[in-house]
């Protein structure tokens, strides 16, 4: 599908048993959160998806909004702005006024997961929307995949094997014709406290990225 709005999960989506019913635990232990499937962020016309993993309990969980609350956010937004996908002042809120510029935010499980660890099928079950928010995005060129998990549901949202694409930070697949799929590592704190990922290592991506935009109309 290309053009309208594709599918995305109800607020008490039950879907996914342990989802839900995680849901409704931290209903209970935060009502002040947003404890609901997390919406995707920025413009279905945009040439750059970027595919996280899955709400941080804390972050998107609570505020509603991609990377928006905790770390990930940090790195990713001042990463965003940086190479001109968002303009503003990333404030930890959905409402700091930031605002993407060509870009769309989701992720690979719109729920927050236990110990941010979505399981297989959890992944699959919520690749259906994916899809569709892939197959709507008419003037795709890129996509960045955060991590192993995210990579292979997105090649696996685009029909591809991906076994035949290998994950690694900074590689760069010909998945789709004038679409490219970047792979980073995660931005989480975790990655980055361990050296895993550095703030140069990231920006290095979305500086690959914004060449092949600015390349490819």
């Amino acid at each position: 599908m290309t053009g309208g709005q594709p599918s995305v999960p109800g607020r008490d989506c039950g879907l996914c048993p342990r989802l839900a019913e995680f849901r409704a635990r931290n209903r209970a232990a935060f009502p002040t959160y947003h404890n609901a499937p997390v919406p995707a962020f920025g413009t279905l016309d945009g040439r750059l998806l970027i595919v996280g993993l899955a709400p941080g309990l804390h972050g998107a969980n609570q505020t509603g909004r991609p990377f928006t609350g905790d770390y990930a956010g940090d790195l990713l937004y001042d990463t965003l702005i940086r190479f001109g996908f968002a303009t503003g002042a990333y404030g930890k809120r959905p409402d700091d006024g930031v605002q993407l510029i060509d870009t769309r935010l989701t992720n690979a499980a719109r729920c927050v997961p236990p110990e941010n660890k979505p399981t297989p099928a959890e992944i699959a079950t919520c690749r259906n929307f994916l899809s569709e928010e892939i197959a709507t995005m008419g003037n795709l060129r890129a996509i960045v995949a955060l991590g192993t998990v995210s990579h292979a549901s997105t090649l696996t949202a685009l029909g591809r094997r991906p076994a035949h694409f290998a994950f690694g930070h900074g590689a760069r697949h010909d998945v789709r014709d004038r679409v490219v799929l970047f792979d980073s590592y995660h931005c989480s704190r975790y990655n980055t406290n361990t050296g895993r990922l550095t703030t140069e290592m990231f920006q290095a991506v979305f500086s690959a990225v914004r060449e092949h935009i600015d390349q490819n109309g």
